[in-house]
């Protein structure tokens, strides 16, 4: 069976001519600031992919209001806010990351009366000395490394509506979950949640947390590629942490650089490479909106679910 066969294809073009405005809203220094590590990604790329994208998904939002007014209507029910969730979805340094923050930021300059909020579920991995507890380590990313019932409560609270909510955040400069500097977030009208596993189905839990999305996007590359943009990311990180104790990637800088280089990749093959063939990839079509990207991170194709 096709794994296309629910989605209409587009090339870069075609995509750009459903909402061709030459108006970026954002200077190259506004991508600078967003974009991670190694990531690549123009005004151009703004115009021909992100504009068109955030554009449908006005549209989607605006239908979702009006299908929950009328909805409260119908129940004789006091309208309340509930927020519109999209997810995030994709390997590690595929630069998801990049695309939920550019997503945030032009959703905050088109929508300026609304709240836009941003999470990153890495946060709810359990923090490094709970996985050595329970000898998953080498399992980090994996489902089974993930604080899901944590997850799956904030979720549920922000369905909910609830004033504020916190949510853990992560460095990945200590590579570890950084308990005492939470994240909280406040009543959003739309909240973007991005992360490796937000699409992907747990068996251990009756609920998962793309059941609380409105919208998702997977973003998509050949492995090959990941694996080469995760191997350049990992040689800047070295760099970066050169003169940093404190950095996780500090003794790696420190050390022999070709045996660092022969780490990492092993870790890939190990790690990384497995959980995006088993658990990550098999997610791909229970996304909205793919976008497929060749290299230097060029989007050119854009897959769009058509029910």
């Amino acid at each position: 069976m096709d794994e296309w066969i629910n989605y209409d294809q587009f090339d870069r073009q075609t995509w750009h001519s459903f909402f061709p405005s030459e108006i970026t809203f954002l200077t190259q220094e506004n991508l600078y600031e967003i974009k991670s590590l190694n990531d690549q990604i123009s005004l151009r790329d703004v115009q021909d992919i992100y504009l068109p994208l955030i554009k449908l998904i006005q549209l989607q939002y605006q239908n979702y209001q009006q299908m929950q007014l009328q909805k409260m209507t119908f129940l004789r029910k006091s309208s309340r806010r509930i927020p519109y969730i999209i997810g995030i979805a994709g390997s590690v340094a595929v630069g998801k990351s990049t695309t939920a923050r550019l997503l945030q930021i032009l959703l905050k300059r088109l929508m300026p009366d609304r709240r836009i909020e941003m999470i990153t579920t890495d946060g709810f991995l359990y923090p490094n000395a709970e996985l050595k507890r329970r000898g998953i380590m080498a399992r980090k990313g994996f489902p089974e490394s993930y604080d899901m019932d944590r997850l799956l409560t904030f979720m549920n609270d922000v369905n909910a509506g609830e004033d504020q909510v916190t949510a853990p955040t992560y460095s990945h400069s200590v590579y570890d979950v950084m308990e005492d500097h939470p994240q909280t977030i406040y009543k959003p009208d739309i909240l973007i949640v991005e992360g490796i596993n937000v699409l992907q189905l747990p068996t251990t839990q009756r609920l998962f947390v793309s059941d609380f999305f409105d919208f998702s996007v997977y973003v998509d590359a050949d492995a090959s590629l990941v694996e080469k943009w995760y191997l350049e990311r990992f040689g800047m990180l070295l760099d970066t942490a050169f003169q940093d104790p404190t950095n996780y990637y500090y003794p790696y800088a420190q050390g022999d650089r070709a045996e660092a280089f022969k780490m990492a990749k092993q870790v890939w093959k190990d790690v990384d490479l497995p959980n995006l063939n088993d658990y990550i990839l098999p997610t791909r079509t229970r996304a909205d909106v793919i976008l497929h990207k060749t290299e230097y991170h060029y989007i050119d194709r854009v897959y769009l679910r058509e029910d």
